[in-house]
């Protein structure tokens, strides 16, 4: 990881994909190959579609890397959102492709879709969260330690436990909410 801030790193990151640098591609995927599979995973449940939209969405981030604009955020969160509308449209795909034998209703896949979407914006939450704010709350829900023992565990005050625990739930808190609509890039949210 760079010492760079973000945006920054995220404009050097572009230019470089721009230029046709596979060595980018190999970073760039390396920094976001998990998070682009289980986001993927998380709303398809289905290991072989997750791979196949990882495989789309680095493709589609390497045909077109000036459809990102870091104006509108973080290339991290480009990345997610177009993966996020690539298996929601694959989710879609497969289940009108057996709508003549599927089990789901419309309602169903949409309250699917729409809980997938909760879980995968929570795993991003916290995955892109502070160090200090995750570990406080990877002590409380994981190992079952209320402030003080989290305290403890990190080596702060009790107050500072409690403020990252607090500030951690409050981030995570926002995973309901719906995020403004991104419009998709010319092309995507089909088969690529």
């Amino acid at each position: 990881m760079t010492n760079d801030a973000p945006p920054r790193w995220d404009r050097r990151m572009q230019q470089r994909l721009a230029r046709g640098e596979a060595a980018a591609l190999a970073e760039l995927y390396d920094r976001f190959a998990s998070l682009v599979h289980n986001l993927a995973y998380r709303v398809l449940e289905d290991e072989t579609a997750a791979d196949r939209v990882t495989r789309e969405v680095f493709g589609y981030v390497w045909e077109n890397p000036d459809a990102y604009d870091p104006q509108q955020g973080s290339l991290r969160s480009w990345v997610a959102m177009l993966t996020h509308s690539q298996a929601v449209h694959r989710l879609r795909t497969s289940h009108s492709a057996s709508a003549d034998g599927g089990t789901l209703t419309a309602e169903a896949m949409e309250e699917r879709i729409r809980e997938a979407s909760v879980a995968a914006r929570a795993d991003y939450i916290v995955t892109s969260m502070p160090a200090p704010l995750r570990a406080a709350l990877e002590l409380a829900y994981f190992d079952r330690r209320d402030y003080r023992q989290a305290a403890a565990a990190l080596g702060v005050t009790e107050d500072e436990a409690r403020r990252r625990l607090r500030l951690g739930l409050q981030l995570l808190s926002t995973a309901h909410a719906q995020p403004p609509h991104a419009v998709s890039p010319p092309g995507y949210g089909r088969a690529l």
